[in-house]
């Protein structure tokens, strides 16, 4: 059974031993940040701030919800201790079963309705995240809900805002992006937009997923929690939004104004962009919840949210991409504190240079992944152990490394790329192929020496009914 909301989701936490209540008062102003971030290169439980300076009690902060794969793990409703290759399994599986959502009148985000001159961002503890940033980011775990104006298609997106005023923010609207085209539908006019923060864990997962085909991501975050989300009508619009979300900003993007944003420490681990005009968000009202949670991921080195969570959705993605241009692949892992920009191909080799092509096909489709180990299906791929042993033994330095200067349409955040990529949006990647060329005879391919080809399958099996009479677990 899925969790309607976060609540639920920090009670379950607290069962396991993965969060943290700080009961100490905590300033906004950078310590919430700095906690948050050393949780996270610790691999830490989550911290849930209940004593924020200078506000109320009842107002608190939850942060870094989703950045170890034990949390993702529960929020899935799976064990503490699922793998990462089950979670991935999973995650794939039930993204094939999308669900229509469900709407309802009364919903616990309306407990509180402020309108027009009511509305003011200051009232929620929106935290100063690290030394450097622009402003307070009201939000940084959320999604962002728009529609177009001229089909069915209703986007959730995660794009950071950074508050203003009392009621205007800064926020991104990347050409690249979702948001960017249905904004195109309105020709010229103000964008409608819901900022929904402290909705239940899947709902703010799915936000920052890559989409899987053309259906809403509110359906394939019905997928991922098996069950409809609950959606209300807005107060100022006609935008759903989840009934259970702490907190909702409604508002319109204005047209032909923009506004200086940032910089602010993004998921590649680097302050990479400097202050620069964005999109002006007005918010024309906010309801929320009773005692409101923010929910905030402090972004920078990995592992993060949107690094464990990207790290399970765009394995998934690849693979399907790779399995529809007929690859013979086994897995795709893209490990989390790579950013998003490696990734780790299995395959059956069938032809040699099958390497070159699967990287062919990861630029054709605009992945924002620019390295990409290719292996045989010997290798498991979500053990990096294996994976550094086959790129320094058989990845050839020159004719196992493919490189394409300068071609890739790029996405993203590159710390890496130079002022030049940054004008003309493109950039280099490299494939590092890791299967044994075609061509060899079999008899010329070393052994590998490992526990399974290296011993008689007689031996194997004494040894592991064997192995607790040794004094092993």
């Amino acid at each position: 059974m899925a969790f309607n909301d976060n609540r639920e989701f920090i009670a379950a936490l607290e069962k396991t031993g993965d969060v943290v209540r700080i009961k100490q008062e905590v300033d906004w102003d950078l310590e919430a940040g700095a906690i948050t971030r050393r949780v996270c290169e610790r691999n830490d439980p989550a911290p849930f701030f209940e004593n924020i300076k200078d506000y109320p009690e009842g107002y608190r902060i939850f942060g870094a919800p989703m950045a170890t794969e034990r949390r993702f793990a529960i929020a899935m409703g799976l064990g503490p201790d699922t793998s990462f290759r089950q979670i991935q399994a999973e995650f794939a599986n039930r993204m094939e079963h999308p669900v229509k959502p469900l709407l309802v009148k009364d919903a616990p985000c309306k407990e509180n309705v402020l309108l027009g001159e009511e509305v003011d961002l200051h009232r929620f503890p929106a935290p100063m995240i690290h030394e450097g940033d622009g402003g307070r980011y009201m939000a940084t775990w959320h999604a962002v809900v728009t529609q177009s104006a001229v089909r069915d298609w209703t986007n959730w997106g995660m794009y950071r805002s950074m508050i203003l005023n009392r009621r205007h923010l800064a926020g991104l609207c990347e050409p690249y992006s979702h948001q960017f085209a249905i904004w195109k539908t309105y020709k010229g006019k103000n964008l409608p937009f819901a900022i929904v923060i402290g909705a239940d864990p899947l709902c703010s997962m799915i936000a920052t997923a890559r989409a899987f085909g053309s259906q809403s991501e509110v359906d394939y975050a019905g997928a991922l929690r098996q069950e409809p989300v609950e959606l209300v009508k807005c107060e100022t619009n006609d935008l759903l939004v989840p009934a259970h979300a702490e907190i909702v900003l409604e508002g319109e993007c204005i047209s032909d104004v923009q506004v200086n944003e940032g910089p602010f420490g993004e998921y590649p681990g680097f302050s990479t962009h400097a202050r620069a005009p964005q999109t002006l968000y007005r918010v024309n009202a906010i309801t929320h919840r009773n005692d409101p949670i923010l929910t905030m991921s402090c972004m920078g080195v990995p592992v993060d949210d949107a690094a464990m969570v990207k790290s399970v959705d765009l394995g998934v993605f690849f693979k399907k991409i790779l399995q529809k241009h007929k690859m013979p692949v086994t897995d795709v892992y893209v490990p989390p504190a790579g950013a998003t920009f490696l990734a780790v191909v299995g395959v059956k080799p069938v032809y040699s240079n099958i390497a070159s092509h699967i990287g062919r096909i990861f630029s054709a489709n605009m992945a924002a992944t620019y390295k990409i180990i290719v292996v045989s299906d010997d290798v498991d791929v979500f053990d990096m152990q294996q994976v550094l042993h086959v790129l320094a033994t058989k990845c050839h330095p020159s004719r196992g490394i493919k490189i394409s200067d300068s071609e890739i349409d790029f996405v993203g955040l590159i710390p890496y790329i130079n002022p030049e990529e940054t004008r003309l949006r493109k950039t280099a990647s490299v494939v590092f192929d890791c299967t044994w060329p075609g061509e060899w005879p079999k008899e010329i391919i070393p052994r590998k020496m490992s526990f399974d080809q290296a011993y008689p399958e007689e031996i194997q099996q004494r040894v592991l009914g064997n192995w607790q009479n040794y004094g092993y677990k």
